[in-house]
């Protein structure tokens, strides 16, 4: 196979167009609010202007339009994934300010581009640090080292908390609702208390800021989402079964979520509540029941029950321009570490993140939804882990519904192996002592 050009992150990011920017204004952003109620509140804002940091929750492609609109008059050089790079194309999308990353690698290049931004284009940094969609609709894993960028960047901290992107296109359902949006504009940081507070301080600062229930936005708003299809794909985050625990039997359709192994269902009414149709209904919020399952997962983890294998198809994405067919390959996943074995570009592949290595890992349902844009590559529910220069895109062949729980089980892993690393200095400083 001849050999495959690598995407240069060392590239400089581009100052956002305004022509460019006006064009995605006028075709993509505005068009894609229509009919929305925005309501945007601003929190801390006095006095706070570019060049700044933007940390914006992240749930759906709505998120987008919605974080122009509230940064508005400004547009900002935006961080986003090399999927979505390679969906809209390179050369646009540099026009539009953004900077190219990886998820979950830790990349120098994207420090050094993102204090460019801010020390020379002067513009404010859009970063989605939970650098995937929210699963449920209530934040995810955020990295400790956020405290730690800020204090390389020396500028103002901002937080953008969006609510309704979640629940009009959550990932597991690919029916969009047009419904109110709203988001919250907060100064959590300015630059002198950027300069005088701890890393840590600023860190818990921006997590406490980043911390939304999407679900329970919709409850307390009255906003009633009457979908017909709105439980459609609901069993791909909430894959155990409550009542008898089974799974991978969990089954969702039209208003209807059921477990096949005990027969048990749930209606899910227009402010997505769930409703057992007989007994007791053990979570009625969602984001209740996939914290169950998470527990359930710790505990398989810290007890060293927990592992995954299975066959997966093999796509690479190397670049911003195609994915590459790889064949299959094998993925196993332990308490220890997360290992992938395949063929890539004609050579034996086995790759081993260690515990400590994967602090989380991007999954996709379905993917990807519009096929008619992929053609050759379609994929179905994929997990994608990234080295520096390449993304590996894997679909499990042989288990359904996976994904979630192999989401879950790479934080879990990760924070336990971080505790042990933890324990470890503590008992060797106790014994130096």
């Amino acid at each position: 196979m001849a050999k495959v050009k690598r995407y240069d992150f060392t590239r400089k990011p581009l100052k956002p167009s305004g022509f460019w920017m006006w064009i995605a204004r006028q075709f993509a952003i505005k068009p894609r609010l229509k009919g929305r109620k925005i309501t945007v509140r601003k929190i801390r804002m006095d006095g706070i202007k570019p060049p700044y940091v933007l940390f914006a929750t992240h749930a759906s492609m709505l998120d987008f339009p919605l974080m122009y609109t509230a940064v508005a008059p400004h547009n900002a050089n935006n961080v986003v994934a090399i999927d979505a790079i390679r969906d809209v194309g390179d050369w646009l999308m540099r026009r539009l300010g953004c900077i190219c990353k990886r998820k979950f690698v830790k990349d120098l290049n994207l420090i050094r581009n993102m204090r460019y931004c801010t020390d020379t284009l002067k513009t404010i940094v859009c970063v989605y640090p939970e650098a995937r969609y929210s699963l449920d609709g209530t934040t995810g894993f955020l990295p400790d080292s956020l405290g730690k960028v800020i204090k390389l960047l020396k500028v103002p901290v901002v937080v953008l908390r969006m609510y309704g992107t979640f629940v009009a296109a959550p990932q597991w359902n690919k029916d969009e609702q047009v419904i109110p949006l709203s988001c919250d504009l907060e100064c959590v940081a300015t630059a002198e208390e950027v300069a005088s507070l701890p890393a840590a301080e600023l860190n818990e600062r921006i997590h406490r800021a980043m911390q939304r229930d999407d679900y329970a936005w919709q409850r307390e708003s009255g906003i009633e989402i009457d979908n017909p299809r709105r439980a459609d794909g609901l069993h791909n985050i909430l894959y155990q079964c409550p009542h008898c625990r089974a799974e991978f039997k969990m089954h969702s359709g039209g208003t209807r979520l059921w477990c096949s192994a005990c027969g048990k269902a749930w209606q899910m009414d227009t402010l997505s509540r769930l409703h057992a149709e007989e007994g007791e209904t053990e979570f009625s919020h969602i984001p209740d029941w996939t914290a169950w399952e998470r527990r359930n997962v710790r505990d398989e983890v810290r007890s060293g029950r927990y592992r995954f294998e299975d066959d997966v198809t093999v796509h690479t994405l190397p670049n911003a321009k195609r994915f590459y067919d790889q064949g299959m390959g094998r993925l196993v996943q332990t308490c220890e570490e997360t290992r992938l074995t395949c063929t890539a570009y004609g050579e034996p592949k086995t790759l081993v993140w260690k515990g400590t290595e994967l602090e989380s890992v991007h999954i996709e349902y379905d993917y990807p939804y519009r096929k008619d844009k992929y053609k050759k590559n379609i994929f179905g529910d994929c997990v994608d882990i990234s080295v520096p220069d390449d993304s590996y895109w894997l679909h499990p062949v042989s288990g359904r519904d996976r994904l979630t729980k192999i989401s879950f089980a790479t934080e879990e892993i990760y924070l336990l192996a971080k505790e042990k690393i933890k324990h470890v200095r503590e008992d060797t400083a106790a014994s130096a002592e």
